[in-house]
């Protein structure tokens, strides 16, 4: 079921990519369409969709009813040219040089409105781009939209042309893998499910950590222990890489690698990256490059290079992708990736309480500087959650922004963010996915702005709790110092019952202002979860900090009273998971049942 969000008014972004010039073009009137949607004869599947779609919310929002036709040179009065083939029917000049696969223009030619762009998402990406920042229209979470109701639409001199910054754009939350609500705010990353009618995405073969998917110690190492890294004078697999210099093991990764590439003709990318552990390997030559190069990452990236100089012979659009991930994080002093090598710069060490440009985050900051030097087609892998904790507070939104305009500004063409991605209720999750997804669409964008405009679109009249409740987690985060990684634990300092007790008060404000709206009371007590999490975890600690304190009890009396409030809204949106590698059963493990 679809919720329309109910809100009063909404502010409409303004990007700013074009200069207003052309004609009005009077789309409905009075509640009846006043023009027609066109396509060419040759649109693609994609470009087809999105004229169903605009057809289909400019119905919504008017109550008029477009349909959608084919090759329309005789159809008087205006018309929404959607597709570079349809332009062409009002601007026979009309090119798609300089846009890319995803780039987009807007534009008003006499009484038309072209609708167009680059293939195959461009298109697609204008149509979505016009109903959200001129019809109004926003997608917040997977089955939660705004459509706002205007009898009236006219459109006077549109002039807009746009090419994202970030080829690679992925909110990695798990609401945000839904196909019809990536594709609608833009993300083409290679989770979410985004058909050939939704645009396609990035498809990447082996995706990560895929040293051992390539050249498997069982397959390999009784027979060739000499490929696999030597640790203190001794060849190993059990948490160790691949040895790099080795040239047997390169080409036999290389037709491993072909191998699945001949399976899988849809990849873009294929992932030649170090296992999720350390242990490289430090052998004579393995160790004479690093020492050379100045960085692990110099062994790792000669051996990508190869394999990628070999692969291209046969898959001349295939980038090989590799990390930059804890012990290969500095960049090489000598070695430049190759054209077709994509480097994912891992944030995983960082402080993210405070931007990266703080003091705090000053290792990493000069890798990026490093790597931005000598990489074309840098990504960068940063990390939007607390693994330990999903559901966890996580006062990081004050980040976002900054921190995805840093990466834009240091030359970074491809950001993945992770969240919680294996369950609903994790902290905030639509909002992070939401905000994300723009910020990656437009680097430029004020965080603040979208971040209220998020929070007054899907909590509505509970807004200003909602907002108050993230204050009150953000400045204690702030107070106490906490660094605030992706693996925190439980009782960092700015958990205190103070903290979560004010809170908690402004969550239950929430509830109360949501009244008997169904959908926004589940919304608002799903954002009371991470603050039961916390008590029920930590009820020892907290319990005794109100004893100390004499401070007031906000929750149940018993640890199974609160679990069980838990549970109820837990159960309603289908949670299956607390954190990465613990599972809804785990907690219960964390209540006492005899309280």
């Amino acid at each position: 079921m679809i919720t329309v969000t109910k809100i009063a008014t909404l502010a409409l972004i303004v990007l700013g990519w074009g200069v207003s010039v052309g004609h009005a073009v009077e789309i409905a009137s009075n509640g009846r369409a006043s023009a027609s949607i066109v396509v060419s004869g040759d649109a693609s599947l994609s470009e087809r969709h999105a004229a169903d779609e605009l057809a289909h919310y400019l119905g919504q929002v008017t109550g008029a009813e477009f349909t959608v036709g084919q090759g329309a040179e005789s159809v008087t009065g205006p018309r929404l040219l959607v597709g570079p083939g349809a332009a062409r029917l009002a601007d026979p000049q009309f090119t798609v040089e300089g846009l890319g696969e995803e780039g987009l223009v807007i534009r008003t030619v006499g009484q038309d409105l072209i609708l167009a762009g680059g293939r195959p998402r461009g298109t697609l990406y204008a149509v979505y781009a016009f109903l959200e920042d001129h019809v109004g229209v926003r997608w917040w979470a997977p089955g939660v939209e705004f459509v706002p109701a205007r009898s009236e639409l006219v459109f006077d001199n549109l002039n807009v042309r746009y090419v994202p910054r970030l080829e690679y754009r992925e909110p990695f939350w798990f609401s945000a893998f839904d196909g019809d609500w990536a594709a609608r705010n833009r993300c083409n990353g290679a989770r979410p499910t985004l058909d050939e009618k939704r645009g396609g995405k990035h498809v990447i073969q082996g995706f990560v950590h895929t040293f051992y998917g390539l050249i498997p110690p069982n397959k390999y190492f009784a027979d060739h222990p000499e490929w696999f890294s030597e640790i203190d004078g001794k060849r190993k697999h059990e948490q160790a890489q691949l040895c790099l210099t080795n040239e047997e093991v390169r080409a036999e990764l290389i037709r491993n690698l072909a191998a699945q590439l001949a399976k899988n003709p849809a990849a873009t990318m294929a992932s030649v990256s170090q296992n999720d552990w350390y242990g490289n390997c430090q052998c004579a030559k393995c160790a004479a490059i690093d020492k050379e190069e100045g960085s692990p990452a110099g062994s790792l990236l000669r051996f990508v290079n190869a394999v990628a100089e070999a692969i291209e012979k046969d898959y001349p659009r295939v980038a090989i992708s590799t990390l930059a991930y804890q012990y290969t994080r500095k960049p090489p002093l000598k070695t430049r990736p190759r054209h077709n090598v994509v480097v994912w710069l891992c944030s995983i060490e960082c402080s993210f309480s405070k931007p990266l440009i703080d003091p705090r985050n000053e290792a990493f900051r000069k890798d990026i500087e490093g790597w931005s030097k000598v990489c074309n087609r840098l990504y960068v892998w940063d990390y939007t959650t607390n693994f330990a904790h999903y559901v966890m507070p996580h006062p990081n939104l004050n980040v976002l922004g900054p921190n995805v305009k840093f990466f834009a500004d240091h030359g970074v063409v491809g950001l993945f963010e992770q969240g919680a991605y294996h369950t609903w209720g994790a902290e905030m999750m639509e909002l992070r996915a939401w905000v994300l997804a723009k910020l990656l669409w437009d680097p430029s964008l004020d965080a603040d702005k979208l971040i209220a405009e998020f929070i007054d679109g899907y909590y509505g009249p509970a807004a200003p709790h909602i907002r108050a409740y993230l204050k009150v987690t953000h400045d204690a985060v702030q107070a106490t110092g906490d660094p605030l990684g992706c693996f925190s634990g439980a009782d960092a300092k700015f958990l205190s019952l103070d903290t979560l007790s004010k809170g908690l008060a402004h969550l239950k404000a929430a509830e109360q202002a949501a009244g008997s709206d169904a959908d926004l009371l589940l919304r608002v007590r799903t954002a009371q979860l991470p603050v039961l999490y916390t008590f029920i975890i930590q009820w020892g600690r907290l319990r005794k900090e109100a004893e100390t304190t004499n401070a007031p009890w906000p929750v149940a009396h018993t640890q199974i009273g609160v679990y069980r409030e838990f549970l109820r809204t837990a159960e309603a949106i289908g949670m299956t998971r607390v954190a990465e590698g613990r599972d809804m059963a785990w907690l219960n493990t964390q209540v006492d049942a005899t309280e």
